[in-house]
């Protein structure tokens, strides 16, 4: 990819998106960042970066958003694994149509290389752990809506790379955590556990704290996607993830020992869509674009010296 090319990114102004945009732009990519912006963007500024404010689920800012560009990076998602929970519908109607008018966007502007698309590799395998971490090539079986949702998209991306020759990558990410990543339960548990158990508040923690899942650094996960785009890619599909499994008792006590507070804890019953344990394997990936992953203890320490930058500003 030449890098004078335009890189589109939808959902620009969330926790991966705006990271990824700062990614891009020191890799020397042009980039136009799509998404709502009714505050400062977290993204830094540059002149690297045009700003376009607009709906995903607007076809007419859809149409004008993809002119001139080559690649799309799409972020976006309307909903959560807890929302998609509450109304599944949400998902069908807002994510999944919304990602069918892209795409059939991206196909009628005809000048689209490829669509990167942020998938979720803790939801789409589902809950038949087999033991070692998950590989692309594992059974996919869902058992939440959003998962569905996820894969869904997925799927209509293969019907219409055979059906009209639309490139795409689909990214099946682990858990992303790091800075600007926010303290609510939607975001993840990283921020919840690191900011509660810093000043001293109640963590909730669902089950036994045995549930297990892989986490990856988002300036690691960007750096992934950054480069993706200057490879011509073997497959369609890959993992970004540690290939580490994490439990929540662990991610606990690596946050005490990190903030030298002890935590308390409030436990609840876990839901029936959440899935026991989700470990991805990288090595599809590592072998054709170099990895170098945080660790999660060193990854920690980051997030709980942002917070205190935060706290004494």
């Amino acid at each position: 990819m030449t890098k004078q090319q335009r890189v589109l990114v939808l959902g620009a102004n969330g926790f991966i998106g705006s990271h990824l945009v700062d990614s891009l732009v020191d890799y020397g990519y042009l980039v136009r960042a799509f998404g709502r912006f009714e505050n400062e963007p977290l993204f830094k500024i540059s002149s690297r970066v045009e700003q376009f404010s607009g709906d995903f689920l607007n076809q007419t800012d859809i149409e004008e958003a993809l002119i001139d560009v080559a690649y799309v990076v799409h972020l976006v998602s309307t909903t959560t694994p807890a929302t998609s929970d509450k109304d599944p519908l949400i998902d069908l109607h807002t994510n999944v149509a919304g990602s069918i008018d892209l795409f059939q966007k991206c196909i009628a502007n005809g000048s689209i290389k490829r669509i990167i698309f942020a998938s979720s590799g803790g939801t789409v395998y589902g809950d038949n752990y087999p033991g070692r971490p998950f590989i692309e090539t594992d059974p996919t079986n869902p058992i939440s809506p959003y998962g569905i949702g996820k894969l869904t998209i997925e799927n209509y991306l293969h019907y219409y790379h055979r059906v009209h020759g639309q490139d795409y990558t689909v990214f099946r990410i682990a858990n992303p955590y790091g800075g600007r990543q926010k303290n609510t339960k939607q975001q993840g548990i990283m921020p919840v556990l690191v900011k509660n158990i810093a000043e001293g508040l109640p963590i909730t923690i669902y089950g036994d704290g045995t549930m297990v899942r892989d986490y990856i650094n988002i300036y690691d996960l960007v750096d992934i996607i950054s480069k993706s785009l200057s490879h011509d890619l073997l497959y369609k599909t890959y993992n970004i993830g540690s290939a580490i499994g994490v439990s929540i008792n662990e991610l606990v006590e690596i946050v005490e020992s990190t903030t030298g507070n002890k935590a308390a804890i409030e436990h609840r019953e876990i839901p029936a869509t959440f899935v026991q344990t989700s470990v991805l394997d990288n090595a599809r990936l590592a072998k054709e674009i170099p990895m170098n992953l945080t660790g999660i203890r060193d990854g920690t320490r980051s997030m709980y010296a942002s917070l205190l930058d935060q706290l004494n500003s």
